[in-house]
């Protein structure tokens, strides 16, 4: 580390429950001067999440710890490139005497340009990133591909340093021709002494008594919002497939395939062994995930996925399609939990099975994911943050930067990936 202490500004869309402890966390950094702007407090005030299909307002303080200033929002509001525009960056970035912006904001709203351009030209170090791991969109749009693949070159190399949140990330980084030292990864993580001092207070019996779950039944959790790309259905076949007489399944959260997981229950008799809890807010998810033996993200488009994260710090086994993100750093197969092909209901049931036959290896593989995860940290978030700051700003000072500093990015700090181990 070099010593000095860094004014950082971090761009932010709005407040969000999992990132915000650890802005709290670098603020209390001694070698980093944070200010934080949001573009919108939407999650802090409250509002209509229309993916949830409710009002979502989240009952965890997230204005606390660290400073932050609103930047009024004058653009529409909607997912649109000027659904998001806030002019007042310019003037923020161009007077406030930062010596780096981390923009958290995609280069899909014009935000994300305001204030590259007001740094680039005030000579502030500018990092940015995805957490995408392919170029294949969400909704499988041809076009965007081939538009990524000639643009996404170009587009990563205005920043002064890379950052990325997996190690998915950051191959897709490399295929796209950007040289490591370019690239930091910053793992993504959620404030692990938070879950795990929550979820040591749970009375895990009782809440699995409230669920309806005998003494000697395993508990199969989906905590999502019920969209089409998270196929809460996939679950939901192959636990009937499955035929499971000592297991429940359980849905945590809310969206617009809650009917038809309904109607489905219904059909197929299962009601019994299926529970419906709605939105959870985020106080009420550590008794969630402690309650429950695995947890299963059966996505098909999934960067990361920080259930995965949350789940583990409460002694969660996970299964996980291969289009979640988190699959690749988190989850070692038949160690902390299990992988399989998106979509292949067949491998789901099969894996199942497979962990509910077993209740000892069930908990072996909870205590595994228990540990695994304790390495994945908001601790080697930060450090990994702050290096790339360091990297970036010595770019920015052309000549007299510290050139063994940058050779250092090559070396990038992390936590060991599962397929690391």
């Amino acid at each position: 580390m070099s010593g000095r202490r860094y004014r950082v500004l971090a761009v932010c869309t709005h407040p969000v429950q999992y990132h915000v402890p650890i802005l709290r966390r670098m603020a209390s950094r001694p070698d980093l001067d944070l200010h934080v702007a949001y573009c919108t407090l939407s999650g802090a005030e409250g509002g209509y999440d229309p993916e949830f299909g409710t009002t979502i307002k989240w009952d965890i303080p997230l204005l606390d710890g660290y400073q932050w200033t609103h930047i009024p929002n004058k653009g529409s509001g909607h997912e649109s490139f000027f659904g998001l525009r806030n002019p007042g960056l310019w003037k923020l970035i161009r007077e406030g005497r930062f010596d780096a912006i981390l923009c958290y904001v995609g280069y899909v709203r014009s935000t994300f340009w305001i204030s590259l351009v007001a740094a680039k030209t005030s000579g502030v170090a500018f990092l940015f990133g995805t957490d995408s791991t392919t170029l294949d969109s969400r909704r499988g749009r041809a076009w965007k591909r081939v538009v990524k693949s000639m643009l996404w070159p170009l587009l990563f190399r205005c920043a002064d340093q890379v950052i990325v949140p997996s190690s998915g990330t950051r191959e897709l980084m490399r295929k796209l021709g950007l040289p490591d030292d370019r690239v930091t990864l910053t793992p993504y993580v959620v404030d692990n002494d938070w879950w795990l001092a929550k979820s040591a207070d749970i009375d895990r019996d009782a809440v699995r008594r409230s669920w309806g779950a005998l003494p000697g039944d395993a508990v199969i959790l989906f905590c999502a919002k019920l969209q089409p790309w998270k196929r809460p259905v996939d679950l939901l076949h192959a636990f009937i497939e499955a035929k499971l007489p000592n297991a429940i399944l359980v849905f945590a959260g809310e969206g617009s395939l809650r009917p038809e997981l309904e109607a489905e229950v219904a059909i197929q008799g299962v009601g019994s062994r299926v529970r419906f809890l709605g939105f959870v807010n985020q106080s009420q998810l550590p008794a969630v995930y402690k309650s429950a033996d695995l947890m299963v993200l059966p996505s098909e488009y999934e960067p990361f996925g920080v259930v995965v994260n949350e789940a583990m710090c409460c002694n969660c086994a996970v299964i996980t399609s291969d289009q979640v993100g988190a699959a690749r750093d988190l989850v070692i197969p038949g160690g902390t939990g299990f992988v399989y092909p998106c979509g292949d209901i067949a491998a789901l049931t099969r894996i199942l099975k497979e962990a509910v036959s077993d209740p000892l290896r069930l908990e072996s593989l909870r205590q595994a994911a228990f540990a695994a995860i304790q390495s994945w940290s908001p601790a080697h978030n930060i450090d990994a943050t702050i290096e790339a700051v360091q990297m970036a700003v010595a770019r920015t000072q052309g000549p007299g930067r510290d050139d063994k500093l940058v050779s250092r990015a090559s070396e990038t700090r992390s936590s060991p990936s599962a397929h690391d181990q």
